[in-house]
């Protein structure tokens, strides 16, 4: 499988667009079918036990570690529902989700999460992007935002915006990219280019009631909440990708340097070791959230750990691959631009590391009582 991941890999990184020419492609299936609810999977194409084990936060982990073994791009660059699937599972009414999912399982669709602005980085809670009320009902959507994966292509996609001062004034709603005002621009990137990193611009876009997610909620418990909601259950998934990328190197090396003697073979196997650490604190903490318990501190570290490791992994193959390794070796060449990305992607290490000192002046530790999906995020203590 990660021979023909990676084929399809290296056409993505010239032409990301050319994905789909490869949707029949049982590989670039499957990891979107533990992504949707079951009444929207496709029957029988895929065993039922192992898709329904891919549903979950350590399936899914699982299986995203795999395909960031061959490439990562393939599942950044496929369509379904992503990030912007978990906030309509969390915040949408039945009506809405049968729109929503519906769509996706009709057919291969693109989707966005538009939750970042130029300027405000992982500053949330400063949305410029506004939702304004006209007379006779709906809102006009206006703003920029920047950094989203898959936005210029996107057929549908979430957009978080605020319609009153204060966290809880902070809205989610469903938008089709049909939408008179709303545009999107491809943004240059170095690698990972299977993410289609674009900018937005929303103009005057109307927003009917029913596009508003969470309208039948506690202003607490929609908007910001459901940025929350799955940005912890997907961060494990970015540190899985790196993972993958980062075992994938160190496989190479030693499959193109077959003796590795003295310090060289010690330096390799130190990375392999930091690779099954942080590999097994991901699959740990990927279980908690299953379990129903979310530390936002270990969740973020293992993130930020994920994305060093790869970064160190391909520098040090690059490095005993010979000073001319980026040249002579393509695949690597790609992969070391690639994992760079990891490090931008939900939330940098700076980041992080401030939620784990804040977590260690707390004083706290692992919850020890099991807490429903929903109240976790909103309600479990903040570790």
């Amino acid at each position: 499988m990660a021979g023909r991941l990676r084929e399809i890999g290296r056409r993505l990184d010239r032409d990301p667009d050319a994905i789909v020419e490869f949707l029949d492609e049982p590989q670039v299936r499957f990891p979107v079918q533990g992504m949707l609810p079951p009444q929207y999977r496709s029957v029988g194409e895929f065993p039922a036990r192992l898709v329904e084990a891919s549903s979950t936060v350590l399936g899914q982990v699982v299986a995203t570690e795999q395909v960031s073994y061959g490439d990562p791009n393939v599942l950044l660059a496929s369509p379904g529902p992503s990030l912007s699937g978990g906030v309509v599972q969390a915040l949408a009414d039945d009506a809405q989700r049968q729109r929503y999912f519906g769509r996706l399982s009709a057919a291969p669709t693109h989707t966005f999460f538009a939750l970042t602005e130029p300027g405000k980085g992982s500053a949330a809670l400063e949305l410029e992007t506004t939702l304004t009320p006209v007379p006779g009902g709906g809102w006009l959507l206006n703003g920029v935002k920047c950094y989203i994966g898959n936005g210029a292509r996107a057929q549908l996609g979430v957009v978080f915006c605020r319609r009153a001062p204060g966290p809880w004034g902070i809205e989610a709603v469903l938008l089709d990219t049909t939408a008179p005002g709303f545009s999107g621009e491809l943004l240059p990137t170095v690698g990972l280019r299977g993410a289609r990193i674009s900018r937005l611009r929303f103009q005057d876009v109307f927003v009917a009631p029913q596009d508003l997610l969470g309208a039948h909620r506690p202003p607490s418990r929609r908007g910001l909440y459901g940025a929350t909601y799955i940005l912890y259950r997907f961060r494990p998934g970015i540190a899985a990708m790196a993972i993958g990328c980062a075992q994938a190197a160190c496989d190479y090396l030693r499959t193109h340097r077959r003796s590795l003697p003295g310090r060289d073979g010690d330096r390799l196997d130190g990375i392999e070791d930091r690779i099954a650490a942080v590999r097994h604190r991901t699959y740990a903490v990927a279980a908690d959230i299953d379990a129903g318990t979310v530390d936002v501190a270990a969740i973020g570290a293992v993130k930020a750990r994920a994305a060093r490791v790869a970064e160190d992994a391909t520098r040090l193959v690059a490095e005993l691959l010979g000073p001319a390794s980026l040249l002579e070796h393509p695949w690597l060449e790609k992969v070391y631009r690639d994992v760079r990305a990891f490090e931008l992607m939900e939330g940098t290490t700076n980041l992080h590391a401030l939620a784990v000192f804040q977590s260690l002046l707390r004083g706290t530790g692992p919850t020890d009582r099991p807490l429903a999906p929903e109240r976790a995020v909103d309600g479990a203590p903040r570790h």
